[in-house]
């Protein structure tokens, strides 16, 4: 057991348990040979597989008194603790002896923690404890071997509370009693491998706890103030906390920031990664477990994945012996602990701070010409979000062995986002700017001041406080109204593109629910995810879940309009980015306009937009016949982007097909099947003088 060559500062702490252990040897010598003299069937090879009457005989006798120590053994611990006096005057960081000091354990404690210890430091232990135990198939102390090792009475009322729940060694699990069938003296102790690798110099973590972990970014400094002064007086006062925290900000890496200002070190949870079989009290207990060891701390959440188990999985982490901060988007539950936490509400970063958290990731890699704080500002991306976003912008750009610049940052955010909206809506990744857009001045400098809206907010709204101390709207909605076809979803996916965001088209077929109370609740998951990502939401034909509400003449009319109230009421705390499109403005509900930042009006396009419609329609590639008269088509035909659209893509299947240039005679031909399809007349005047195109298919 001896170590030699172990002499340096380092080394000090596995010498101090090794050289303990070499007490428990000594101990276990001495009761291997009082066996020997006292039992003289020590060399029957059936031993253990029966008994004598000699050993009936003996197991009658009057019970010997404990062995105590002798004076050698005190002496030699003495000497050893007095080593440890002295290192630890030097600095030097002894386990056993933190250990000891973390759990509020007892000398008796540390006796048979050793003891149960040993043979899984030592294979020579697991044979000594089967001869003395009578058994060669027991290879670990029971409790009544322990008990006989540190020299004390079997019926020791206070050793055996030292191993009973309630006792450090049993709720901490530093020790695991087995075999709770077998009477108790004769039940295995075990020390777990977590707590025998650290007393031997491992920082490993325990794997239960390991599969949760994650390293958490630190928020800024400045912002942890509060809860800094909570920590540095939490030692006589409450040890759990609770961060409640909205899209955008992070009560993980406030936590994380302020431990590390205390000088502790951070045990992040995430707790979605909880197993159905997870057992959350012998989690917690692990997790305590750990951060004694360690001397560190723990933040834990999102807390709703508890309050989802029930309320005993919420106290198993809130009164767990260990600093805890929760985290959670919902307000603190008084009977989630017997303690009184303390609360505060996570800061969301501003524009500004966020550029900061950029810069720092980016190291020194910010591409030239990018306004971090205009440009991605408006990511709302906690530290964590920024660093791993900043690290998807370096892969891509590695990946297309390209430099950092503006796309790639805003591809690195969006990787970001939560997949939870697209259960809910369609995703769609914008490809199609301004240029894309064919629509009136006023009309495009409406969408540009919407833009200008979106991009400035947090400067307007966080920096300068526009809104007012008493402001509740943080969100940006805007309502797109026009006839089918008029450009509504390709601006809302051109104003996604320019910010940078993914577009999510809002599925009717995913919220509206014929139970009462449902349509709210989808609605409801709808506006919790949205918020909670970096995207724009489009509610296409938006009239179907913002319509007027009517007077009451029956149950339906009231639930109806307990609907839209609720959507009133919803959309004053949404703090995202809304788009609502309808065909038909007339039917919405007149309180939805006083919640609307923009209402932007998409009128059926007159000649000259018409015009160009038809050209960007056609593109550049296709090959065009001679005849093609595309002033003609926009003069006569009085057609939306989206029909116009329709008809080219109709006479290039027809093109394609006969293997000719894109002509006159496909184009009429498709605009026909187009006027039959929106239900209009057919007449000669207005195709002449292409009339014939419709009488004559090879044309």
């Amino acid at each position: 057991m001896a170590a030699p060559g172990l002499t340096s500062v380092a080394d000090a702490s596995l010498v101090h348990v090794l050289r303990r252990l070499e007490l428990i040897e000594a101990r276990v010598r001495a009761a291997v040979a009082r066996r020997r003299t006292t039992d003289p069937e020590t060399d029957d090879r059936f031993r253990g597989l029966y008994i004598s009457q000699a050993h009936v005989d003996r197991l009658l006798a009057p019970n010997a008194v404990p062995i105590a120590p002798d004076a050698g053994a005190a002496r030699a611990r003495e000497d050893i603790e007095s080593a440890a006096d002295a290192a630890e005057h030097e600095g030097t960081d002894l386990r056993l002896r933190r250990l000891s000091r973390a759990f509020r354990l007892e000398e008796i404690d540390i006796e048979l923690l050793l003891i149960a210890m040993a043979p899984d430091v030592d294979a020579r232990f697991e044979r000594l404890y089967g001869f003395l135990q009578d058994d060669v198939s027991r290879r670990r102390a029971s409790i009544g071997l322990g008990i006989e090792l540190c020299g004390v009475s079997s019926s020791s009322a206070h050793v055996r509370s030292r191993l009973a729940p309630g006792a450090p060694l049993v709720d901490e699990y530093l020790i695991l009693i087995e075999e709770p069938e077998r009477p108790l003296l004769t039940r295995s102790v075990r020390v777990p491998d977590r707590v025998t690798a650290h007393l031997l110099g491992s920082d490993a973590p325990d794997p239960v706890v390991s599969a949760l972990s994650y390293t958490c970014e630190e928020a800024i400094t400045e912002q942890t103030a509060p809860l800094v002064r909570w920590m540095q007086s939490a030692a006589s006062s409450s040890r759990l906390a609770y961060i409640r925290e909205r899209p955008g900000a992070s009560g993980a890496a406030l936590a994380a920031s302020a431990f590390h200002q205390v000088g502790r070190r951070t045990l992040a949870l995430d707790l979605e990664r909880l197993r159905a079989e997870d057992d959350l009290s012998t989690v917690a207990a692990l997790t305590a477990r750990e951060v004694a060891l360690t001397g560190g701390a723990v933040v834990a959440g999102p807390v709703e994945v508890l309050v989802a188990k029930g309320l005993p999985a919420v106290r198993a982490f809130s009164e767990m012996a260990a600093m805890v901060v929760l985290v959670g988007a919902r307000s603190w539950d008084p009977a989630w602990a017997r303690d009184v936490p303390f609360v505060c509400e996570a800061p969301i970063p501003d524009a500004a701070q966020r550029a900061n958290l950029w810069r720092q990731n980016l190291d020194g890699d910010t591409p030239a010409g990018v306004d971090l704080a205009g440009t991605m500002g408006q990511f709302r991306l906690t530290a964590e979000q920024v660093h791993r976003a900043a690290l998807a912008a370096r892969m891509e750009a590695h990946a297309l062995d390209a430099r950092l610049d503006e796309n790639t940052l805003k591809s690195g955010a969006r990787a970001q986002n939560a997949a939870g909206l697209e259960r809910l809506a369609r995703r769609i990744e914008p490809a199609v700017g301004f240029v894309d857009l064919v629509l009136p001045p006023d009309a495009m400098a409406q969408l540009k001041e919407l833009l200008t809206r979106a991009r400035y907010r947090e400067q307007v709204l966080d920096v300068w406080k526009m809104g007012g101390p008493s402001a509740r709207r943080r969100g940006l909605t805007a309502l797109f109204a026009g006839p089918s076809g008029t450009g509504k979803t390709m601006a809302a996916e051109v104003l996604a593109g320019e910010l940078g965001l993914d577009l999510y088209t809002v599925d009717l077929a995913t919220v509206v629910d014929k139970y009462v109370g449902e349509t709210e609740k989808n609605l409801d998951r709808i506006f919790a995810e949205a918020e909670r990502i970096n995207g724009v939401i489009l509610f296409d034909e938006a009239d179907a879940l913002f319509g007027k509400r009517s007077e009451v003449s029956d149950a339906h009319d009231r639930y109806a309009n307990v609907e839209v109230a609720y959507l009133l009421q919803r959309m004053e705390l949404f703090e995202g980015i809304a788009i609502l499109a309808t065909n038909l403005r007339a039917n919405l509900d007149e309180a939805f306009t006083r919640r609307l930042d923009s209402l932007v009006d998409f009128p059926e396009p007159e000649e000259e937009y018409r015009r160009q419609l038809w050209e960007r329609s056609l593109g550049t590639t296709m090959p065009r016949a001679d005849d093609l008269d595309l002033d003609f088509l926009a003069r006569s035909f009085k057609l939306s982007g989206g029909a116009i659209r329709n008809i080219a893509v109709a006479a290039a299947y027809a093109a394609a097909e006969g293997r000719r240039p894109l002509g006159m005679g496909h184009l009429v031909r498709a605009t026909q099947r187009e006027y039959l399809k929106l239900g209009r007349m057919v007449v000669e005047s207005e195709f002449d003088p292409y009339f014939q195109h419709l009488t004559n298919a090879d044309t």
